[in-house]
């Protein structure tokens, strides 16, 4: 297994390493995840009983650790057609949360995931679209 040099496979490991790392940094620290982000980060011992933030985050961390090992795997196994799928899906995801942060469901910070979501689609996609032409 190993990532040889091309553009749509790197754009894949690259992505999912930073989701792997992002996911770790969350299941650590949820208040660092929510303050990078944007959202207030209230100290837990601050938190209502009813006030499940942190599982949340919690929740959303290890999905995005286990994502960016998915991303990784698939770019070293060289998965094209996963590459492929996750272009729509990416620019799916910018638009719902650009929407979050337009509508003020999520703080302006926010819009950098979106972006994130939407600047790796076009990269991965471009680096498809290019290596096409190259077969």
């Amino acid at each position: 297994m190993k990532l040889r040099n091309d553009a749509a496979r790197w754009t894949m490991f690259i992505f999912g390493f930073l989701a792997f790392v992002l996911g770790l940094v969350g299941l650590k620290n949820p208040q660092a995840l929510l303050k990078q982000m944007g959202f207030t980060a209230v100290p837990p011992q601050e938190r209502a009983d009813h006030d499940y933030t942190h599982v949340f985050v919690m929740s959303s961390s290890m999905a995005s650790t286990n994502m960016g090992i998915y991303y990784m795997l698939a770019a070293l196994l060289n998965v094209r057609q996963f590459f492929t799928w996750t272009v729509p899906f990416r620019v799916v995801t910018f638009a719902v949360f650009s929407t979050a942060v337009f509508k003020k469901y999520a703080p302006i910070k926010f819009f950098m995931v979106a972006v994130w979501e939407l600047v790796g689609a076009l990269l991965t996609g471009w680096a498809l679209w290019a290596e096409k032409d190259n077969d």
